[in-house]
């Protein structure tokens, strides 16, 4: 698959531009969900992210990221994908741009299930089969692999930031794995 890189000068925001936009309007964002599924397509094992959270803390976390100007949804999944969890974790990206679910961060905890203190966020969720080898990269520490019963535990819910843990849960009812 070739990813095309969107002209770094529309796409990209300066911090401060960054902060100021995340002040006015939402974002668009993509998380995935990645999965190793069995030769009759089912998922056996998910991954799921280790990393230092917004507050210092340990958390466990999803793939995320922005989508760029310019950018389309499947080049910013890959581009999150290979971040995250490396060149060659090998994911299998859907056929169809469509999400198990629109996940909606406010700014403000209670509106929605989901909470991000620095802004309002819209984010496109998909579960991504991966094939390859994953060693985490950039802020990940590392990608711990468990059963989708182990990933819906309320343990690991707990130590997920933001309502990541409902957003899990979710992306393995779409998939027919919640325990």
């Amino acid at each position: 698959m070739s990813v095309r890189t969107p002209d770094p000068n529309s796409g990209w925001l300066s911090d401060s531009e960054l902060a100021e936009i995340r002040q006015r309007l939402p974002l668009l964002y993509v998380e995935a969900v990645p999965v190793r599924v069995d030769g009759l397509g089912q998922v056996v094992e998910v991954g799921v992210l280790l990393r230092v959270g917004s507050s210092g803390t340990i958390t466990r976390t999803l793939v995320s990221g922005r989508v760029m100007y310019g950018e389309t949804l499947r080049d910013a999944l890959f581009r999150h994908l290979e971040k995250d969890l490396g060149p060659m974790a090998f994911p299998q990206l859907p056929a169809s741009p469509v999400p198990f679910q629109v996940a909606e961060y406010f700014p403000l905890p209670g509106v929605s299930t989901f909470y991000d203190e620095r802004q309002h966020a819209v984010s496109l969720a998909y579960v991504v089969p991966v094939t390859g080898t994953c060693e985490p990269r950039q802020d990940a520490l590392e990608l711990t692999w468990m059963t989708p019963h182990e990933a819906a535990s309320e343990a690991i819910s707990a130590e997920m930031e933001g309502g990541r843990g409902s957003l899990l849960r979710s992306a393995l009812a779409s998939v027919g794995r919640l325990p």
